[in-house]
Order: C-alpha cells, then structure tokens, then sequence
C-alpha cells in the first residue's frame, strides 16, 4: 500500500540565467530579463514528495521532521538568500535554470533518503511557473 507524503518549504534566492558559451547578445535573445546582468531573485516554493509503504511500526512512509529537517539543512541552509550563481557549489558550471535546480535538489535529498522511497521535487519559480523531477509519465 504506496501513500505519498508532501513537505513544503521556501527559499529565497537570486539568479541569472546564462550560457557563457554564447555572446552578451545570445542570452538576451533567449533568456531575455532573467540575463539581467545584476541577477534578479523569486521566492521560491519547495514541494517533496516522497513515495513509499506505510511502516507497520510509526504509521509514518517518512518521519516528517526528518524530512523537514533535511530540507532545512541540505536545502534550504545552502540556498536560501544566496546568489545561486556565485554562492552555490553546484551552480559554478551549471545554469540556475528553475529545471536544473529542481534536479540539484532531487539529487541532494535522494541521497540522505531510504532507497525504498521514491522522491519526487515540485519546485514553484512563481505563481505559475513551476517544474516537476522526476517528470510525471
């Protein structure tokens, strides 16, 4: 019997969205205001699924504050108020993109969680923008 279990958390942070391969006029053309060379910020919203049987002995798929609690750690510690671009290790060489730092994201919390349980990331840019890791079939 599989349930899923959600934990919602934010995180404030700046970006710019550029491909240093391409020239100045390049990224503007596709990344238009979000190539601002001052960097620009969301607040971004954090859903995690994780996916899995109930265990016989808690009721609980995951203990939520473990999952809160490495949300805030891994998460939320390393991003929140940073410039992902300069301040994140992960971003160094990898476009801030809403779709990359879902899959940062998902990476980070995949490895602190039992293999058993499927994780899922639900990362809110905006309002309306939002993507999905993994994608739904």
């Amino acid at each position: 019997m599989k349930v899923s279990v959600f934990r919602k958390e934010h995180f404030n942070a700046a970006h710019k969205l550029e491909n240093p391969k391409w020239s100045p006029d390049k990224n503007r053309e596709v990344f238009g205001k979000c190539n601002n060379g001052n960097y620009h910020g969301h607040n971004y919203e954090l859903i995690a699924e994780v996916t899995g049987d109930i265990d016989p002995e808690t009721g609980y798929v995951v203990d939520m504050k473990y999952l809160s609690n490495l949300i805030q750690t891994q998460v939320t510690e390393r991003f929140d108020h940073k410039n992902l671009n300069l301040d994140v290790e992960e971003f160094k060489n990898l476009i801030p993109s809403a779709e990359n730092i879902a899959v940062v994201i998902w990476q980070i919390l995949r490895k602190q969680l039992d293999e058993k349980l499927d994780l899922s990331v639900t990362l809110y840019e905006t309002e309306r923008n939002f993507v999905r890791y993994p994608a739904s079939k």
